[in-house]
């Protein structure tokens, strides 16, 4: 879709560009009605008045954005998002780009964050995180032509490149250490349950535990933050058959379920393994010190930004898997206790 200019604009109202220039930057000149005329056809083709210097100029925004999807309050404990910010503007910085952050409540809100973005030419570019099935974000970027990267996956992105690494195999990994360790009741608090890496985990834990022989895996979905993954905790622990072993899918739940199992009278590990995914501080800072699958995820978001920085600069951009997380133990994991 071509971008909407001041010359698009002076066609639809029958004006110059400089009587578009002077209604939207409010100088004098036009007036009050074909202002008005002015400023509604910019904003029914999607130019936003804010723009008008920019775009007169051609020049780039030096920016490139994030939107996250997510309570604003998880990324305050959130150790994963900031990681990856820190890669992004290592290699940000070093090129003098901004990175500009919007927080929104739904898909579709984040799509009205690109048009918006795309209009006003405040991004050359976006990063695209918790990518989803028949994801609806996509082809309105596809449309845009925004330059943008998805972090995750991999899916069905069209003309995006897509970074990923590989969650089945790290979750295999975890399930066959516990079960080395020889635990037989292993189960999983997973993240939200319509993202596509957490469908993949989900689907890789559920097919390693069958082909092990682990009938009694189970998964119990949550949504990251230390609450909800307090309470999943405590959802397995009351049962007559509680498990002996239980992956999370990020730290800060990992962390929240040693916590309910010692508030229980557990021991960790002798009577409960845990296994975070993403190592982070928190789970060095804890008693015990978490059993963690690892991987360097301020690298994942140097590479990101380095594709996408390719790809504003119209260079051809290709997916690639990065390298799986691999299983760091520590205190939190053991043989089960003998009973």
């Amino acid at each position: 879709m071509k971008r909407p200019t001041i010359a698009d604009i002076a066609r639809r109202a029958g004006v110059s560009k400089g009587a578009v220039s002077y209604a939207l930057n409010g100088q004098p000149g036009v007036s009050e009605a074909t202002r008005q005329r002015i400023v509604a056809i910019a904003q029914e083709i999607g130019f936003n008045p804010n723009s008008a210097a920019r775009a007169l100029s051609g020049a780039s925004a030096r920016a490139v954005g994030l939107t996250l999807c997510r309570p604003a309050r998880i990324l305050s404990i959130e150790p994963f998002f900031m990681g990856l910010i820190s890669g992004f503007e290592q290699e940000l910085a070093a090129r003098s780009f901004a990175l500009t952050l919007q927080v929104v409540a739904t898909p579709q809100n984040e799509i009205d964050v690109y048009r918006r973005w795309w209009g006003e030419r405040r991004v050359d570019g976006v990063f695209v995180t918790d990518l989803r099935e028949n994801d609806i974000r996509i082809p309105v970027l596809n449309e845009l032509q925004l330059p943008a990267v998805v972090i995750g996956g991999p899916g069905d992105t069209g003309n995006l490149a897509q970074l990923w690494s590989d969650d089945a195999g790290a979750i295999t990994e975890a399930v066959r250490y516990l079960m080395a360790l020889g635990h037989r009741r292993i189960a999983r608090v997973g993240g939200l349950p319509d993202l596509l890496h957490t469908q993949t985990r989900t689907r890789a834990f559920t097919e390693v535990c069958a082909s092990l022989g682990l009938s009694e895996a189970v998964t119990v979905p949550s949504d990251y933050t230390g609450e909800e993954g307090g309470r999943a905790t405590r959802r397995l622990l009351i049962n007559a058959e509680r498990p002996t072993a239980i992956i999370y899918d990020n730290d800060v739940m990992a962390v929240a379920g040693l916590s309910v199992a010692q508030e229980m009278g557990l021991s960790v590990p002798g009577d409960l393994s845990i296994v975070a995914w993403d190592d982070s501080p928190l789970c060095s800072l804890v008693h015990p010190p978490l059993t963690a699958l690892s991987r360097d995820i301020a690298a994942y978001g140097a590479h990101a930004a380095r594709q996408l920085l390719a790809a504003i600069a119209g260079e051809p951009v290709k997916d690639v898997e990065e390298g799986t997380a691999h299983l760091t133990p520590r205190g939190s994991t053991a043989p089960p206790r003998e009973t």
